[in-house]
């Protein structure tokens, strides 16, 4: 027996030993969500509050970004410009901005395949009447733009959005390609008072293809679109009231001078200053090319029904047209309404305006304008 104990303990005194001389395994390492599996780290995520920062951090670990009944610090952007592909934003609620003096955005949106999408009874709440001064971006205290909509790539969407009481500029669309807009309201009526919103363009683009914008409302004290530069742009459906029309330009003067493919069509302006206008800069280079106007509807405009002008400078026309930026191939058909008795029907003043197609306009109720020159063949003032 006692044999039989000192062997026993001596085996297990051996496989003990055999034991701890096998290494043990090594860990296995976590996975690399932020590459190794994408997926399973991109939930759906919401943010609400007052916590803007953690949007700005971790939105681009999110399918989904739900932005519900936010209240974003002054001096902050809600910032989701580092989203990864494909993914959704949605605004549920209010979400409102506090005021500081600062050039903003207010928000800032990019990526590539990237859904935007409000809400039923969403709102995104500029507060502008903290800011406005009658001034807008000219003057007074220093604004911020509301919505940086820049380098928006593939088949990127933004819809039914409802977007009030911006400071200055609501939209800028900006390096974007393949963008579409499509039922959005911007309201910054509660602007038109005494020192009240300026500059508080609907929809500003520059340098970007392939952009649909359409269904837009637009309710505003500038202009309702304003295209700067850019190629391939639609706007349609638009209903717009209460600013400066529908724009091309000012054209020149930019790092990027081109307009080419434009159609603008089944809109309406009402009580706004112009309805069509095309503006170049003065002594300055470019090209609008392409342009049409189709089937847009004018009531109560103030100053002109069609403006087209190559004498833009420093906001104001100097009365002679240069010849640096080109006008050609423009249509305008089926633009019909009126103006006010004390605004001008139409107005062109042309150095460089060619192949004009000029149909079924008819603007009544304003005055003859007696300066028009270079009105292209076919065309008339």
């Amino acid at each position: 027996m006692v044999h039989f104990t000192k062997t026993l303990g001596l085996v297990l005194s051996s496989a003990a030993a055999l034991v701890s001389a096998i290494p043990a395994p090594a860990p296995t390492a976590a996975p690399n969500l932020d590459e190794a599996q994408p997926l399973q780290k991109r939930t759906s995520c919401t943010f609400t509050g007052s916590n803007a920062a953690a949007v700005s951090a971790s939105a681009k670990n999110c399918a989904t970004v739900v932005i519900s009944a936010m209240t974003v610090p002054s001096g902050t952007t809600l910032d989701m410009s580092k989203l990864s592909q494909g993914s959704t934003v949605i605004f549920e609620g209010t979400t409102t901005w506090e005021y500081e003096a600062w050039s903003g955005p207010l928000l800032q949106i990019e990526g590539t395949d990237i859904t935007v999408k409000g809400a039923s009874g969403n709102v995104l709440n500029g507060n502008g009447a903290k800011w406005w001064d009658g001034k807008g971006s000219n003057g007074g205290v220093t604004k911020p733009k509301f919505f940086y909509a820049h380098s928006l790539k593939g088949t990127s969407s933004i819809t039914g959005l409802n977007i009030k009481n911006t400071p200055v500029q609501a939209i800028s669309v900006n390096s974007a390609s393949g963008l579409t807009i499509d039922s959005v309201t911007i309201d910054n009526s509660a602007g038109d008072v005494t020192n009240g919103g300026h500059n508080t363009d609907c929809y500003d683009v520059g340098s970007s293809s392939d952009i649909t914008i359409s269904n837009a409302v637009c309710k505003n004290q500038d202009d309702c679109l304003a295209i700067n530069s850019g190629t391939s742009i639609t706007f349609t459906g638009g209903t717009c009231s209460g600013g400066h029309g529908l724009s091309i330009g000012s054209v020149g003067g930019r790092s990027d001078n081109t307009v080419e493919t434009i159609t603008i069509s089944s809109s309406s302006v009402s009580s706004s200053a112009n309805g069509v206008r095309i503006k170049t800069v003065s002594g300055a280079t470019g090209t609008v090319k392409g342009v049409t106007y189709k089937d847009i509807t004018l009531s109560d405009i103030t100053s002109y029904g069609i403006v087209i002008e190559q004498d833009y400078e420093n906001g104001s026309p100097t009365g002679t047209p240069t010849s640096g930026v080109p006008i050609t191939d423009l249509t305008i058909d089926s633009v019909t309404g009126t103006v006010a008795s004390s605004g001008t029907n139409v107005y062109i003043l042309c150095a460089s305006c060619s192949a004009w197609t000029w149909t079924g306009v008819s603007i009544t109720g304003g005055k003859t304008s007696s300066k028009c020159a270079g009105i292209p063949s076919g065309a008339s003032c």
